[in-house]
């Protein structure tokens, strides 16, 4: 039985991470469902140049997650956002769980009060009533309280609230976009379970000595 991962990509700023997630899960030879609401459509023409139009929506894909993107072998399935009917917004459909990445406030704030206002919506809210995995990528800052008590709200359902903060010691100072980027889908790899090289781990070091002070005149 097909079973796959839910993609939704939301409004909000950060399209790259989920270009990044989409190319590790599809890298992993795993089954992908996609998501994209309206309002991200504007911001992946806006972050990358290209438009995501639902008659054109593999090659729009390819030409959004770039080189050496191949999709034609891919398990890869589009829903559209106003497509309530479609199959993720059912329990009896089988799916791993979801990832909503980037996860705008107004996105997080109708997922925790099931307000389904869409097919991104309305399909995290079912996998987190089916006990399924749920991964949100907030990246919004500086946050509101009502912001942040729909993270917890998110946390409480059981959903992993997995901010876009990127790490910087697997690729130090001078980390390009690309790795911080890569840093942050592969920190939602991991909670997803899916093997990846997007960054390199931490296997303990040395911490440096602190350098001497300066007597405070």
């Amino acid at each position: 039985m097909r079973t796959p991962w839910i993609v939704g990509v939301s409004g909000a700023s950060g399209t790259p991470y989920a270009a990044a997630v989409l190319r590790g899960l599809l890298d992993a030879g795993l089954a992908v469902d996609l998501v994209v609401s309206r309002a991200a459509r504007l911001t992946i023409l806006d972050e990358t140049g290209n438009p995501f139009r639902d008659a054109h929506w593999k090659d729009d894909l390819a030409a959004w997650l770039g080189p050496p993107a191949d999709l034609s072998a891919a398990d890869l399935n589009y829903w559209p956002a106003g497509d309530l009917a479609a199959g993720p917004s059912s329990g009896s459909y089988p799916a791993c769980g979801m990832v909503v990445v980037p996860a705008s406030t107004a996105a997080c704030a109708g997922i925790a009060i099931g307000l389904s206002k869409d097919l991104l919506q309305r399909a995290a809210e079912v996998c987190l009533k089916e006990r399924r995995p749920v991964v949100v990528v907030p990246r919004e800052t500086p946050v509101t309280r009502s912001h942040l008590v729909h993270l917890i709200e998110l946390h409480d359902a059981g959903a992993v609230v997995l901010p876009a903060s990127p790490g910087f010691y697997s690729a130090g100072a001078e980390a390009s976009a690309d790795q911080l980027v890569d840093f942050v889908a592969g920190k939602v790899l991991d909670v997803l379970g899916v093997p990846h090289s997007l960054f390199t781990r931490w296997a303990g070091g040395v911490t440096p000595a602190d350098p001497p002070r300066s007597p405070r005149s």
